[in-house]
């Protein structure tokens, strides 16, 4: 039976969810679900929706839901509860309460070891809740016979945003950027009666933290953030994902597996190569599709740019990747390219936040004018700056983008194989908390710098010490994970002296 909670007083209604006119701003409704844990024990859970209005500038505004969970501890701590924050933009969590396939399992098993620290509350992001809704739109087909652009990414994006306001003439889309993410959480902390919570989060979710230490700092006691996202760096120098790459590419050199794959001058060197070649011209390459037919797409040097944005999360296969390339087998790349440019749904808190927050003037500058805008491009801030216009979220300005000192201490989690958020953020934030602790965890990439620590038993213990305390013992400066095992390319090793491949031209 669902519950309503509106301040402290809980009220049982006789229906399911009803809709959110019928609600105030603060109201939250909330079911139990009971579920069985791997270890056969069966657990009963909190899954809610919390009732906001869609932008809190505007008297009047029609109210949305967002969805939460709240995992209470087997017993009190008397700690703060933790409140997860997850990424994305656009990651739906809540799926691990109601998926057949995946309830029970993974993410809630990870959830219930924060019970050491307190209550658990995981909050989804509105716009994109399964207790709200799932803002998204469609974007159109990019051409296969000419190559991939950072201009043509641009324009597409500024299509979308004009298209995403055309369809949702009924909504606020105005209402969907940082600060109103900051405000839900302190919503729903007040609405479930908590006077300080703790944050944990990683990538966005440690980027909408800062949002909420920023503007709500007398509810926060502390927090842990991994693959930091400052507010000012939601796009990220070209220079330190190039680093990170120089980082894997040193293991990748010295790997046994990979070296019948490597030029002279290792990875880097296929890099260059690589970089030269398509700097010469573009290449097609035709594929073989499900129903027995063909495609050709055009691949260029802005592609290849893009290539190594976007190909770098797992560094244990990054090195496979450039070395099929270096050896000119293109076609899985290719595959993957006409995917892309094929139409697909966009989920729009992404654009609606990302080009909202933007950057200051300048950091734009040193985006534009590193050196290694040569390697990467400019694809990762680009088409978000360009459009910033036509999606009609607020610019939050540098009063809010540029870091200022805060006393909540803070322990961050970095990798420094990440090439989503790099390393070189944390320590350019790392001065404005007096109280703040950096772990850099060698070799980690974006998806593993927290996760991959479940394997460190003791710094996990001493990362919920310090949620449930303040406590600092024994957290660990650096943390080295071990060797990877290098995915190898899908092809024997070439014969000696053979030279790279220029196939697909």
């Amino acid at each position: 039976m669902p519950l309503l909670l509106r301040g402290l007083s809980w009220l049982f209604l006789a229906l399911p969810a009803v809709a959110s006119a019928q609600h105030k701003p603060g109201d939250v409704v909330i079911e139990r679900v009971t579920l069985k844990n791997a270890s056969g024990s069966t657990g009963t859970y909190e899954v809610g929706t919390l009732y906001v209005p869609e932008n809190r500038t505007k008297p009047g505004s029609r109210l949305i839901g967002v969805g939460f969970a709240r995992i209470k501890a087997p017993r009190p701590t008397g700690a703060p509860p933790v409140f997860w924050l997850p990424g994305g933009p656009g990651l739906s969590v809540l799926g691990a309460f109601t998926d057949e396939a995946t309830r029970g399992q993974g993410r809630l098993q990870h959830w219930l070891t924060f019970g050491v620290v307190g209550d658990l509350v995981v909050v989804e992001q509105r716009g994109y809740t399964r207790r709200g809704e799932m803002l998204e739109a469609m974007s159109e087909d990019l051409p296969l016979d000419q190559p991939g652009s950072v201009r043509a990414e641009a324009l597409a994006m500024r299509a979308l945003a004009r298209k995403a306001i055309a369809e949702n003439a009924d909504k606020d889309l105005s209402g969907y950027d940082i600060t109103e993410f900051a405000a839900d959480v302190d919503d729903l902390r007040q609405a479930l009666g908590y006077k300080k919570i703790s944050l944990f989060g990683g990538s966005f979710g440690s980027q909408w933290s800062l949002a909420v230490m920023r503007l709500h700092p007398e509810s926060v006691a502390r927090a842990v953030l991994a693959c930091v996202e400052p507010l000012n760096h939601g796009y990220d120098m070209p220079s330190h994902v190039f680093a990170a790459l120089q980082r894997i590419a040193y293991d990748a050199d010295r790997d046994a597996g990979l070296a019948p794959y490597l030029p002279a001058g290792g990875m880097m060197e296929a890099v260059r190569a690589l970089h030269q070649r398509f700097a010469e011209a573009p290449v097609r390459v035709q594929v073989r599709d499900e129903a027995g037919g063909s495609r050709t797409v055009v691949l260029g040097a802005e592609d290849l740019q893009l290539a190594l944005n976007s190909h770098t999360t797992e560094g244990e296969q990054w090195p496979a990747f450039i070395l099929s390339l270096y050896h000119g087998r293109y076609e899985a790349w290719a595959r993957e390219v006409i995917e892309q440019r094929h139409a697909g749904k966009t989920k729009l808190i992404g654009p609606l936040a990302d080009s909202s927050l933007g950057t200051t003037s300048a950091r734009e500058h040193l985006l534009r004018t590193d050196p290694a805008v040569e390697w990467l491009g400019t694809w990762n801030f680009e088409a978000n700056i360009a459009s910033a216009a036509d999606w009609p979220t607020r610019d939050m300005g540098d009063a809010l983008r540029v870091p200022v000192e805060s006393a909540i201490p803070v322990v961050f989690v970095n990798g420094d194989w990440d090439t989503s958020t790099p390393v070189e953020n944390t320590l350019s934030l790392l001065p404005y908390f007096p109280n703040g602790r950096v772990i850099l965890v060698h070799r980690a990439g974006h998806d593993g710098a927290f996760y991959q620590l479940r394997e460190e038993p003791t710094v996990s213990k001493a990362l919920y010490e310090f949620l449930k305390t303040g406590k600092r013992v024994s957290l660990p400066v650096e943390v080295t994970l071990p060797l990877p095992r290098f995915e190898l390319p899908p092809f024997a090793p070439p014969a000696r002296g053979e030279p790279p491949g220029g196939s697909g031209r």
